[in-house]
């Protein structure tokens, strides 16, 4: 029994277990307004706690002992000698209230920070400490961030945080952050903490602050600018975990960003070109020229009023890629059920010539088409990575291939590449087809389109809906004419719009802003339109009509095509060359086995590859995001009509 007297009576003088009174006897003295002296013969400062202030604050139903343990007694001085050192994670860790545990992960993030990290001065000590931002006795934040003691509470942050950072506080002031928060009580302006959060805050050279400081500024209140910025190189590099691609600071300024009118504005028409000479600088990149200065990198393509030309290049571009797919995919679509209806009905091989082959593509055509497509892919791995770097596999893909920097390297080379290869066709075919006089330009053997692929494509979709007979071909076919002028219009686009980009210092120097902008769409939708059709249409009439199945088709592989596929295609042709007697010149014996094997596994290798090169550019299409503006009610405080509605306009 006495044991038990003894246990309870030692758990009520445990410092955690004070009463009230305890408080009161402390605010005896430190209960003022305003810190005091504590004897005229002791003139050490007392800390002034206001007792409202201190009942109203998150610890105001705690003892003063439960924190300041090395106190022995309520009489001063209290204890001689120096105190023990507060510890508040010590006890937040060990407490199991509710809400303590966002409390604990706040700890553990502030130990991973720069605040807990030694001081240069004294390392003995954090660089900031608990108290110096939270107000122990007094602290209490606002539950109802609606309430006007909650936008009071986020006036004070910039104050408390320019203690240290008097620089940067000096600079925010100045800004139109700082106006608008301080000055115009517009209390949904960003303050510190919306941009180096609370607790995690880390150096702004740090690549994980670089990278995440855009969602920073786009996702809380510039959403259609965040969104601009991401489908522009700079934001798709950052994407990628490019941390020297400029982010927001760099061309707006951290702290003291100003409006766009303001004529000390680093983005203001006047200074624009100086702020981009400071990463273009003409030693690491490019030196930026006059059209650096004009270019939009916050372009909306649907705002006709601010950008026309973007605007209207984005229309016909989009109707362009929908028109195409659209007929195209309704062709394929209609071509496959009407062959899979006929059952493959393919005529016999002519019996004079068993298992004979005919040639169609000469040893060179064949390279240089192999060359091309590998360069292509080459292109759309890497193009799309860029272009799609929100999706989850485009980081994985950059590192990959050795980071951004090597993407672009490898981008370029893959261009290079597919730019000689055309202009090689094009220096091969061209002095040949002007020396040979007897030439039709428009005849069966040319692929210039005329009027007979008109009348073949109605056939076509007559014999669709078994309204006649399928069109007997000639050499080419309306559709593999389309195949080959695509590339055409695909290197007009799709290069012209890449050596803007490339060259944008040379571009910068004849054109204004704007063709940045419109080079930069024209490149991505039509390479999107480029690596849908190829690897659908194109795959489709090749590889995976009924007639084709099983691929691969492997004539571009081996040059030669059976007689029997040959006249269920192109039966005119045939046709012709029997009765010019060209047909024996041109049938050859039937490639080897192996090499048959060898052209189907490289076939289906590129096929596959195709397929997988398609289905992340769709990955990546589908899961673009789109930016929703959310109208933001006010806080309810007093605030000028202006005031109140740019802060409506404001996304959250």
């Amino acid at each position: 029994m006495v044991r038990l007297f003894l246990l309870l009576a030692w758990l009520c003088l445990l410092p955690w277990n004070a009463t009230a009174d305890d408080v009161d006897e402390c605010l005896r003295c430190h209960g003022g307004d305003r810190d005091i002296m504590a004897t005229a013969d002791n003139p050490t400062p007392l800390r002034s706690v206001p007792r409202e202030r201190y009942a109203q604050g998150v610890h105001g139903r705690m003892a003063c002992r439960s924190c300041h343990v090395a106190i022995a007694s309520l009489q001063p001085p209290h204890q001689p000698g120096k105190a023990e050192k507060l510890d508040c994670a010590a006890c937040h860790q060990q407490r199991q209230q509710s809400g303590e545990a966002q409390v604990r992960r706040n700890i553990e993030r502030y130990r991973q920070s720069f605040h807990a990290r030694p001081n240069p001065d004294d390392p003995s000590i954090p660089n900031a400490t608990c108290h110096e931002c939270h107000d122990t006795h007094v602290f209490q934040l606002p539950a109802d961030k609606r309430s006007p003691a909650y936008a009071a509470w986020r006036q004070t942050i910039p104050s408390l945080c320019g203690v240290c950072h008097d620089d940067q506080l000096e600079r925010y002031n100045a800004s139109i952050h700082g106006v608008a928060l301080l000055q115009r009580n517009n209390f949904l302006a960003p303050t510190c903490t919306d941009c180096h959060t609370t607790h995690d805050i880390t150096g702004s050279h740090i690549p994980a602050f670089l990278l995440d400081s855009p969602k920073s500024c786009g996702q809380a209140c510039h959403p259609r600018n965040l969104a601009s910025y991401l489908r522009f190189y700079h934001g798709q590099a950052t994407q990628l975990g490019h941390t020297d691609a400029a982010k927001c600071f760099h061309c707006h300024d951290s702290h003291r960003i100003l409006a766009v009118k303001d004529p000390a504005s680093t983005v203001h028409p006047a200074n624009r070109l100086k702020s981009c000479q400071k990463c273009h600088d003409g030693r690491k990149r490019p030196l930026a020229t006059a059209g650096f200065a004009s270019f939009t990198p916050h372009a909306q393509p649907d705002d006709a009023e601010r950008h026309p030309q973007l605007w209207l290049v984005a229309r016909l571009i989009r109707g362009l890629l929908w028109g195409v797919m659209i007929f195209f995919l309704t062709h394929s679509a209609l071509w496959f059920y009407r062959e899979w209806r006929e059952g493959r009905d393919r005529p016999d091989a002519p019996a004079e010539l068993p298992m004979r082959h005919v040639i169609r593509f000469s040893p060179v055509w064949r390279l240089a088409h192999l060359l091309f497509v590998l360069s292509v892919m080459a292109l759309i791995l890497t193009g799309m990575t860029l272009l799609d770097a929100h999706a989850p596999w485009a980081p994985l893909v950059a590192r990959w291939l050795g980071g951004p920097h090597l993407l672009g390297s490898i981008h370029r080379a893959a261009a290079l590449v597919m730019v000689s290869i055309f202009l090689f066709h094009l220096l091969l075919l061209l002095p040949r087809l002007v020396r040979d006089r007897r030439f039709a330009w428009f005849g069966p053997d040319s692929l210039l389109p005329n009027r007979q692929d008109l009348r073949d494509c109605r056939d076509m979709f007559l014999w669709f809906f078994g309204k006649g007979e399928k069109p007997r071909f000639d050499r080419w076919t309306y559709y593999e004419k389309f195949d080959y002028w695509a590339v055409f219009w695909g290197m007009a686009l799709i290069g012209g719009s890449g050596a803007i980009l490339a060259w944008p210092q040379v571009a910068g120097e004849h054109f204004e802003g704007w063709i940045f902008n419109v080079a930069l769409l024209l490149h991505g939708e039509e390479a999107f339109l480029a690596v849908v059709f190829l690897f659908t249409i194109h795959f489709f009439n090749n590889h995976f009509r009924p007639e084709k199945l099983p691929p691969p088709e492997i004539v571009i592989f081996t040059g030669t095509q059976t007689l029997e596929a040959l006249q269920r295609d192109h039966p005119a042709h045939i046709d012709r060359l029997k009765a010019s007697g060209e047909l024996e010149r041109l049938t050859v014996p039937s490639p080897s086995p192996l090499r048959v094997r060898g052209a189907k596994v490289l076939g289906l290798l590129l096929i596959l590859v195709g397929l997988g090169l398609l289905g992340l550019t769709l990955h990546g299409a589908v899961t673009a995001p789109r930016p929703a503006l959310t109208i933001v009610t006010p806080l309810s405080l007093p605030e000028t009509p202006d005031e109140k509605t740019k802060s409506m306009d404001r996304g959250v």
